[in-house]
Protein backbone atom coordinates (compact mmCIF):
# COMPACT_ATOMS: atom_id res chain seq x y z
CA UNK A 1 0.00 0.00 0.00
CA UNK A 2 1.94 3.58 -1.22
CA UNK A 3 -0.41 6.64 0.55
CA UNK A 4 1.06 8.46 -2.66
CA UNK A 5 -0.46 6.00 -4.90
CA UNK A 6 -3.68 7.01 -3.18
CA UNK A 7 -3.17 11.08 -3.29
CA UNK A 8 -2.03 10.47 -6.80
CA UNK A 9 -5.21 8.72 -7.62
CA UNK A 10 -7.67 10.71 -5.73
CA UNK A 11 -6.04 14.20 -6.95
CA UNK A 12 -5.69 12.94 -10.84
CA UNK A 13 -8.84 15.87 -11.47
CA UNK A 14 -11.22 17.54 -9.98
CA UNK A 15 -14.17 15.29 -11.02
CA UNK A 16 -11.86 12.31 -9.46
CA UNK A 17 -11.97 14.22 -6.25
CA UNK A 18 -15.09 15.18 -5.92
CA UNK A 19 -16.48 11.36 -6.91
CA UNK A 20 -14.71 9.86 -4.06
CA UNK A 21 -15.75 12.93 -1.62
CA UNK A 22 -19.14 11.66 -2.62
CA UNK A 23 -18.63 8.41 -2.27
CA UNK A 24 -17.15 8.63 1.46
CA UNK A 25 -19.62 10.83 2.60
CA UNK A 26 -22.58 8.31 1.60
CA UNK A 27 -20.77 5.29 3.12
CA UNK A 28 -20.12 7.65 6.30
CA UNK A 29 -24.02 8.91 6.18
CA UNK A 30 -25.47 4.92 6.01
CA UNK A 31 -23.81 5.26 9.76
CA UNK A 32 -27.63 5.96 11.02
CA UNK A 33 -28.88 2.90 9.59
CA UNK A 34 -25.63 0.82 10.62
CA UNK A 35 -25.35 -1.92 13.68
CA UNK A 36 -22.88 -0.42 15.01
CA UNK A 37 -24.90 2.84 15.35
CA UNK A 38 -28.38 1.58 16.15
CA UNK A 39 -26.76 -1.15 18.76
CA UNK A 40 -26.10 2.24 20.96
CA UNK A 41 -29.28 2.60 21.41
CA UNK A 42 -30.46 -0.65 22.41
CA UNK A 43 -30.04 -0.35 26.23
CA UNK A 44 -32.40 3.15 26.49
CA UNK A 45 -34.86 1.68 23.75
CA UNK A 46 -35.55 -2.28 25.64
CA UNK A 47 -35.53 -0.02 28.92
CA UNK A 48 -38.55 2.44 27.43
CA UNK A 49 -40.50 -0.24 25.55
CA UNK A 50 -40.14 -2.70 28.67
CA UNK A 51 -37.81 -5.75 26.20
CA UNK A 52 -35.77 -8.75 26.62
CA UNK A 53 -33.06 -8.94 24.86
CA UNK A 54 -34.46 -11.82 22.64
CA UNK A 55 -37.93 -9.10 22.76
CA UNK A 56 -35.65 -5.80 20.89
CA UNK A 57 -33.33 -8.59 18.68
CA UNK A 58 -36.64 -9.83 17.12
CA UNK A 59 -38.23 -6.19 16.35
CA UNK A 60 -34.26 -5.40 14.92
CA UNK A 61 -34.57 -8.67 12.70
CA UNK A 62 -38.60 -7.58 11.52
CA UNK A 63 -37.17 -4.37 10.36
CA UNK A 64 -33.80 -5.78 8.64
CA UNK A 65 -35.74 -8.53 6.89
CA UNK A 66 -38.08 -6.38 5.47
CA UNK A 67 -35.17 -4.43 4.09
CA UNK A 68 -33.52 -7.36 3.17
CA UNK A 69 -36.86 -8.37 0.97
CA UNK A 70 -36.94 -4.95 -0.74
CA UNK A 71 -33.79 -4.77 -1.46
CA UNK A 72 -33.83 -6.93 -4.86
CA UNK A 73 -36.09 -4.62 -6.39
CA UNK A 74 -34.63 -0.98 -5.12
CA UNK A 75 -31.14 -1.75 -5.23
CA UNK A 76 -31.60 -2.25 -9.31
CA UNK A 77 -33.12 1.42 -9.62
CA UNK A 78 -29.25 2.84 -9.44
CA UNK A 79 -28.96 1.07 -12.72
CA UNK A 80 -31.72 3.30 -14.49
CA UNK A 81 -32.18 5.94 -12.31
CA UNK A 82 -29.84 9.24 -12.58
CA UNK A 83 -27.47 9.38 -9.73
CA UNK A 84 -27.83 12.88 -8.49
CA UNK A 85 -31.79 12.36 -8.14
CA UNK A 86 -31.85 8.45 -6.54
CA UNK A 87 -29.28 9.82 -4.04
CA UNK A 88 -31.19 12.81 -3.03
CA UNK A 89 -34.20 10.38 -2.51
CA UNK A 90 -32.29 7.86 -0.58
CA UNK A 91 -30.67 10.70 1.78
CA UNK A 92 -34.13 11.96 2.50
CA UNK A 93 -35.26 9.22 3.48
CA UNK A 94 -32.15 8.44 5.80
CA UNK A 95 -33.16 11.76 7.34
CA UNK A 96 -37.20 10.44 7.51
CA UNK A 97 -35.43 7.69 9.42
CA UNK A 98 -33.58 8.91 11.90
CA UNK A 99 -37.00 11.14 12.95
CA UNK A 100 -39.29 7.87 12.86
CA UNK A 101 -36.91 6.18 15.34
CA UNK A 102 -36.81 9.29 17.52
CA UNK A 103 -40.40 9.70 17.69
CA UNK A 104 -41.63 6.17 17.73
CA UNK A 105 -44.18 5.90 20.31
CA UNK A 106 -44.90 2.01 19.75
CA UNK A 107 -43.09 -0.93 19.31
CA UNK A 108 -44.83 -1.24 15.64
CA UNK A 109 -43.63 2.09 14.64
CA UNK A 110 -40.49 1.19 15.91
CA UNK A 111 -40.12 -1.81 13.58
CA UNK A 112 -40.87 0.61 10.60
CA UNK A 113 -38.56 2.69 11.56
CA UNK A 114 -35.95 0.02 11.55
CA UNK A 115 -37.29 -0.98 8.25
CA UNK A 116 -36.38 2.62 6.83
CA UNK A 117 -33.19 2.82 8.53
CA UNK A 118 -31.50 -0.48 7.26
CA UNK A 119 -33.12 -0.10 3.70
CA UNK A 120 -32.01 3.79 3.19
CA UNK A 121 -28.47 3.30 5.33
CA UNK A 122 -27.12 0.39 5.70
CA UNK A 123 -28.87 -0.67 2.06
CA UNK A 124 -29.09 1.78 -0.44
CA UNK A 125 -26.73 4.79 0.86
CA UNK A 126 -23.96 2.23 0.83
CA UNK A 127 -24.99 0.46 -2.65
CA UNK A 128 -24.85 3.64 -4.09
CA UNK A 129 -21.56 4.42 -3.14
CA UNK A 130 -20.29 1.10 -4.30
CA UNK A 131 -22.05 1.45 -7.70
CA UNK A 132 -21.37 4.93 -8.20
CA UNK A 133 -16.96 3.60 -7.19
CA UNK A 134 -16.81 0.17 -9.42
CA UNK A 135 -18.83 1.77 -12.50
CA UNK A 136 -16.33 4.80 -12.94
CA UNK A 137 -13.40 3.79 -11.90
CA UNK A 138 -12.25 0.51 -13.79
CA UNK A 139 -8.35 0.20 -13.71
CA UNK A 140 -8.32 1.72 -10.50
CA UNK A 141 -11.95 0.25 -8.80
CA UNK A 142 -9.57 -1.24 -5.57
CA UNK A 143 -8.65 1.76 -4.81
CA UNK A 144 -12.22 3.83 -5.29
CA UNK A 145 -13.62 1.55 -3.45
CA UNK A 146 -11.21 1.46 -0.46
CA UNK A 147 -11.40 5.11 -0.11
CA UNK A 148 -15.13 5.16 -0.50
CA UNK A 149 -15.31 3.15 2.63
CA UNK A 150 -13.23 5.31 4.43
CA UNK A 151 -16.69 6.53 5.44
CA UNK A 152 -18.13 3.35 6.96
CA UNK A 153 -14.83 3.88 9.28
CA UNK A 154 -14.80 7.53 10.61
CA UNK A 155 -18.35 6.64 11.58
CA UNK A 156 -17.37 3.58 13.43
CA UNK A 157 -15.11 4.99 15.36
CA UNK A 158 -16.36 8.26 16.43
CA UNK A 159 -20.50 8.34 16.04
CA UNK A 160 -20.80 5.57 18.61
CA UNK A 161 -19.29 7.17 21.21
CA UNK A 162 -20.60 10.39 20.73
CA UNK A 163 -23.66 8.66 20.94
CA UNK A 164 -23.12 7.32 24.27
CA UNK A 165 -21.88 10.97 25.79
CA UNK A 166 -25.32 12.43 23.76
CA UNK A 167 -27.62 9.85 25.01
CA UNK A 168 -26.53 10.78 28.65
CA UNK A 169 -27.17 14.57 28.38
CA UNK A 170 -30.30 14.93 25.98
CA UNK A 171 -31.83 11.25 25.85
CA UNK A 172 -31.82 8.73 23.14
CA UNK A 173 -34.30 9.88 21.08
CA UNK A 174 -32.91 13.80 20.97
CA UNK A 175 -29.72 12.19 20.26
CA UNK A 176 -31.50 10.29 17.07
CA UNK A 177 -33.08 12.82 16.00
CA UNK A 178 -30.33 14.81 15.42
CA UNK A 179 -29.13 12.81 12.85
CA UNK A 180 -31.95 14.12 10.37
CA UNK A 181 -30.78 17.76 11.20
CA UNK A 182 -26.82 16.52 10.28
CA UNK A 183 -28.17 15.17 7.06
CA UNK A 184 -30.50 18.48 6.17
CA UNK A 185 -28.26 20.55 6.83
CA UNK A 186 -24.92 18.73 6.01
CA UNK A 187 -25.02 15.52 3.67
CA UNK A 188 -27.54 16.29 1.47
CA UNK A 189 -26.20 19.64 0.53
CA UNK A 190 -23.05 18.67 0.17
CA UNK A 191 -24.09 15.85 -2.57
CA UNK A 192 -25.98 18.22 -4.24
CA UNK A 193 -22.67 19.88 -4.93
CA UNK A 194 -20.54 17.24 -5.59
CA UNK A 195 -22.63 15.49 -8.08
CA UNK A 196 -23.42 19.04 -9.64
CA UNK A 197 -20.95 17.83 -12.95
CA UNK A 198 -21.04 14.25 -12.50
CA UNK A 199 -20.79 11.95 -15.53
CA UNK A 200 -20.21 8.55 -15.46
CA UNK A 201 -17.86 8.54 -18.59
CA UNK A 202 -16.03 11.13 -17.99
CA UNK A 203 -14.37 9.96 -14.83
CA UNK A 204 -11.60 7.65 -14.25
CA UNK A 205 -8.29 6.69 -15.91
CA UNK A 206 -6.97 6.69 -19.17
CA UNK A 207 -6.55 3.28 -19.31
CA UNK A 208 -10.58 2.70 -17.71
CA UNK A 209 -12.34 2.70 -21.50
CA UNK A 210 -11.07 -0.86 -22.26
CA UNK A 211 -11.81 -1.83 -18.84
CA UNK A 212 -15.51 -0.64 -19.16
CA UNK A 213 -15.89 -2.53 -22.16
CA UNK A 214 -14.38 -6.05 -21.27
CA UNK A 215 -16.71 -5.79 -18.03
CA UNK A 216 -20.03 -4.59 -20.39
CA UNK A 217 -19.28 -7.71 -23.22
CA UNK A 218 -19.15 -10.23 -20.13
CA UNK A 219 -22.08 -9.25 -18.06
CA UNK A 220 -24.34 -11.76 -16.74
CA UNK A 221 -27.82 -11.36 -15.45
CA UNK A 222 -28.72 -11.67 -12.16
CA UNK A 223 -30.33 -14.90 -13.39
CA UNK A 224 -27.60 -16.55 -14.65
CA UNK A 225 -25.36 -15.21 -11.38
CA UNK A 226 -28.03 -17.67 -9.57
CA UNK A 227 -27.38 -20.52 -11.55
CA UNK A 228 -23.62 -20.39 -10.94
CA UNK A 229 -22.48 -22.65 -8.44
CA UNK A 230 -19.75 -20.71 -7.21
CA UNK A 231 -21.86 -18.23 -5.93
CA UNK A 232 -23.46 -20.77 -3.47
CA UNK A 233 -20.33 -21.96 -2.07
CA UNK A 234 -19.46 -18.19 -1.48
CA UNK A 235 -22.33 -17.79 0.38
CA UNK A 236 -21.56 -18.65 3.76
CA UNK A 237 -18.67 -16.44 3.90
CA UNK A 238 -20.42 -13.34 2.75
CA UNK A 239 -22.84 -14.61 5.49
CA UNK A 240 -20.51 -14.38 8.05
CA UNK A 241 -19.25 -10.42 8.62
CA UNK A 242 -23.34 -9.47 8.56
CA UNK A 243 -24.35 -12.47 11.15
CA UNK A 244 -21.24 -12.09 13.72
CA UNK A 245 -20.29 -8.61 13.27
CA UNK A 246 -23.90 -7.30 13.59
CA UNK A 247 -24.86 -9.18 16.15
CA UNK A 248 -21.90 -8.74 18.11
CA UNK A 249 -22.43 -4.98 17.82
CA UNK A 250 -25.94 -5.07 18.39
CA UNK A 251 -25.44 -6.25 21.79
CA UNK A 252 -21.70 -4.48 22.04
CA UNK A 253 -23.12 -3.63 25.66
CA UNK A 254 -23.72 -7.09 26.87
CA UNK A 255 -20.79 -8.33 25.87
CA UNK A 256 -18.62 -5.52 27.23
CA UNK A 257 -20.79 -6.45 30.61
CA UNK A 258 -19.93 -10.13 30.42
CA UNK A 259 -16.11 -9.66 29.84
CA UNK A 260 -16.07 -6.68 32.13
CA UNK A 261 -14.41 -4.08 29.90
CA UNK A 262 -17.05 -1.05 30.17
CA UNK A 263 -19.30 0.09 27.59
CA UNK A 264 -17.60 3.03 27.67
CA UNK A 265 -14.03 1.35 27.06
CA UNK A 266 -15.81 -0.70 24.31
CA UNK A 267 -17.05 2.51 22.87
CA UNK A 268 -14.23 4.57 23.10
CA UNK A 269 -12.08 1.86 21.53
CA UNK A 270 -13.92 1.34 18.17
CA UNK A 271 -11.26 3.67 16.58
CA UNK A 272 -8.94 0.43 16.80
CA UNK A 273 -11.56 -1.33 14.56
CA UNK A 274 -11.68 1.49 12.27
CA UNK A 275 -7.73 1.47 11.84
CA UNK A 276 -8.16 -1.73 10.97
CA UNK A 277 -10.68 -1.71 9.45
CA UNK A 278 -8.98 1.33 7.06
CA UNK A 279 -5.75 -0.36 7.04
CA UNK A 280 -7.31 -3.37 5.39
CA UNK A 281 -9.48 -1.98 3.11
CA UNK A 282 -6.61 0.59 2.25
CA UNK A 283 -3.91 -2.57 1.71
CA UNK A 284 -6.69 -4.47 -0.26
CA UNK A 285 -7.29 -1.60 -2.86
CA UNK A 286 -4.43 -1.41 -4.95
CA UNK A 287 -3.72 -5.46 -4.70
CA UNK A 288 -7.15 -6.26 -6.26
CA UNK A 289 -6.73 -3.54 -8.76
CA UNK A 290 -3.11 -6.20 -9.72
CA UNK A 291 -3.82 -9.27 -8.90
CA UNK A 292 -8.05 -9.66 -8.75
CA UNK A 293 -10.35 -10.00 -5.65
CA UNK A 294 -10.86 -13.75 -6.61
CA UNK A 295 -6.93 -14.07 -5.53
CA UNK A 296 -7.17 -11.36 -2.12
CA UNK A 297 -10.59 -13.00 -0.88
CA UNK A 298 -9.77 -16.47 0.89
CA UNK A 299 -8.33 -15.90 3.90
CA UNK A 300 -10.34 -12.70 4.93
CA UNK A 301 -12.68 -14.35 7.43
CA UNK A 302 -9.42 -15.78 9.27
CA UNK A 303 -8.69 -12.28 11.34
CA UNK A 304 -12.52 -11.75 12.70
CA UNK A 305 -11.88 -15.70 13.44
CA UNK A 306 -9.03 -15.25 15.67
CA UNK A 307 -10.98 -11.86 17.24
CA UNK A 308 -13.84 -14.05 18.25
CA UNK A 309 -11.42 -16.57 19.63
CA UNK A 310 -9.99 -13.61 21.65
CA UNK A 311 -13.63 -12.72 23.18
CA UNK A 312 -13.66 -16.40 23.97
CA UNK A 313 -10.63 -16.97 25.99
CA UNK A 314 -9.05 -13.60 27.26
CA UNK A 315 -10.98 -11.47 29.87
CA UNK A 316 -8.46 -8.56 30.41
CA UNK A 317 -9.80 -5.41 29.37
CA UNK A 318 -7.04 -4.68 27.43
CA UNK A 319 -7.99 -7.39 24.94
CA UNK A 320 -10.78 -5.53 23.44
CA UNK A 321 -8.16 -3.92 21.20
CA UNK A 322 -6.88 -7.13 19.51
CA UNK A 323 -10.78 -8.03 19.15
CA UNK A 324 -11.65 -4.69 17.52
CA UNK A 325 -8.64 -4.56 15.40
CA UNK A 326 -8.83 -8.05 14.01
CA UNK A 327 -12.87 -7.95 13.44
CA UNK A 328 -12.14 -4.65 11.42
CA UNK A 329 -9.22 -6.53 9.18
CA UNK A 330 -11.95 -8.48 7.81
CA UNK A 331 -14.51 -6.30 7.26
CA UNK A 332 -12.17 -3.70 5.94
CA UNK A 333 -11.18 -6.69 3.28
CA UNK A 334 -15.02 -7.85 3.10
CA UNK A 335 -16.25 -3.99 1.26
CA UNK A 336 -13.51 -3.60 -1.23
CA UNK A 337 -13.09 -6.93 -2.12
CA UNK A 338 -16.42 -8.16 -2.09
CA UNK A 339 -17.49 -5.32 -4.66
CA UNK A 340 -14.90 -5.31 -6.82
CA UNK A 341 -15.27 -9.37 -7.22
CA UNK A 342 -18.92 -8.59 -8.45
CA UNK A 343 -17.80 -6.47 -10.96
CA UNK A 344 -14.78 -8.61 -12.29
CA UNK A 345 -16.52 -11.93 -12.14
CA UNK A 346 -20.29 -10.53 -13.42
CA UNK A 347 -19.50 -7.36 -15.42
CA UNK A 348 -20.99 -4.14 -14.99
CA UNK A 349 -24.10 -4.00 -17.21
CA UNK A 350 -26.23 -5.47 -14.44
CA UNK A 351 -24.25 -4.46 -11.48
CA UNK A 352 -26.79 -2.42 -9.14
CA UNK A 353 -29.19 -5.68 -9.37
CA UNK A 354 -26.46 -8.24 -8.94
CA UNK A 355 -25.06 -6.25 -5.98
CA UNK A 356 -28.75 -5.89 -4.42
CA UNK A 357 -29.01 -9.25 -4.96
CA UNK A 358 -25.64 -10.20 -2.71
CA UNK A 359 -26.51 -7.28 -0.28
CA UNK A 360 -30.03 -8.50 0.17
CA UNK A 361 -28.63 -11.68 1.21
CA UNK A 362 -26.16 -10.02 3.70
CA UNK A 363 -28.89 -8.06 4.97
CA UNK A 364 -31.38 -11.09 5.39
CA UNK A 365 -28.40 -13.03 7.29
CA UNK A 366 -27.73 -9.72 9.65
CA UNK A 367 -30.97 -9.78 10.77
CA UNK A 368 -30.59 -13.24 11.92
CA UNK A 369 -27.84 -12.48 14.32
CA UNK A 370 -29.22 -10.15 16.73
CA UNK A 371 -31.95 -12.28 17.55
CA UNK A 372 -29.99 -15.61 17.76
CA UNK A 373 -27.13 -13.85 20.20
CA UNK A 374 -29.88 -12.42 22.37
CA UNK A 375 -32.48 -15.92 22.29
CA UNK A 376 -28.47 -17.81 23.48
CA UNK A 377 -28.36 -15.24 26.42
CA UNK A 378 -31.67 -15.24 27.19
CA UNK A 379 -31.27 -19.21 27.88
CA UNK A 380 -28.06 -19.10 29.98
CA UNK A 381 -25.58 -19.74 27.52
CA UNK A 382 -22.58 -17.53 27.79
CA UNK A 383 -21.12 -14.79 25.38
CA UNK A 384 -18.04 -16.63 25.09
CA UNK A 385 -19.27 -19.83 24.20
CA UNK A 386 -21.52 -18.05 21.56
CA UNK A 387 -18.18 -16.45 20.03
CA UNK A 388 -16.68 -19.96 19.92
CA UNK A 389 -18.96 -20.91 17.71
CA UNK A 390 -18.68 -18.06 15.49
CA UNK A 391 -15.08 -18.67 15.13
CA UNK A 392 -15.79 -22.50 13.94
CA UNK A 393 -18.49 -21.19 11.57
CA UNK A 394 -15.72 -18.51 9.98
CA UNK A 395 -13.42 -21.80 9.58
CA UNK A 396 -15.79 -23.95 7.63
CA UNK A 397 -16.96 -20.62 5.32
CA UNK A 398 -13.09 -20.38 4.60
CA UNK A 399 -13.19 -23.90 3.38
CA UNK A 400 -15.71 -23.27 0.96
CA UNK A 401 -14.44 -19.99 0.09
CA UNK A 402 -11.22 -20.90 -1.01
CA UNK A 403 -13.57 -24.15 -3.07
CA UNK A 404 -15.52 -21.03 -4.92
CA UNK A 405 -12.36 -19.05 -5.58
CA UNK A 406 -10.64 -21.19 -7.33
CA UNK A 407 -13.67 -21.44 -9.84
CA UNK A 408 -13.47 -17.86 -10.03
CA UNK A 409 -10.10 -17.34 -10.54
CA UNK A 410 -10.44 -18.56 -14.23
CA UNK A 411 -11.50 -16.53 -16.85
CA UNK A 412 -14.54 -16.39 -16.10
CA UNK A 413 -17.38 -15.86 -19.13
CA UNK A 414 -21.74 -15.63 -19.42
CA UNK A 415 -21.36 -19.09 -21.22
CA UNK A 416 -19.94 -20.89 -17.42
CA UNK A 417 -24.15 -20.13 -16.47
CA UNK A 418 -25.89 -21.79 -19.10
Amino acid sequence: MSIASYLRFALASADTARLLAFGFLMTFASSFGQTYFVGVFGPSVREEFGLSHTGWGTIYMAGTLLSAAVLPWTGPLVDRQNLRTFTMVVCAGIGLAAISFALAPTILFLIGAIFLLRQMGQGLAVHISSTAMVRSFHADRGKAVALSSLGVAVGESVLPFLAVLAIGVIGWRATYGSGAVLMALVVVPLVWWLLRTYREQEVGSSEDGKHQQNDTERSWTRGQVLRDWRFYLLLPALAAPSIIVTATFFHQAEIATAKGWGVDWVTGSYWLYAVGSVAASLAAGPLIDRITAARVLPTFLLPMMFGMLIVWAFDHLFWAWPYLFLVGVTVGITFTALNSLWAEVYGLRHFGAIRSLAVSISVFCSAIGPPAMGALMDSGISIQNTCAVMALYCLGATALLIIALRGYGRDTTVSDAA
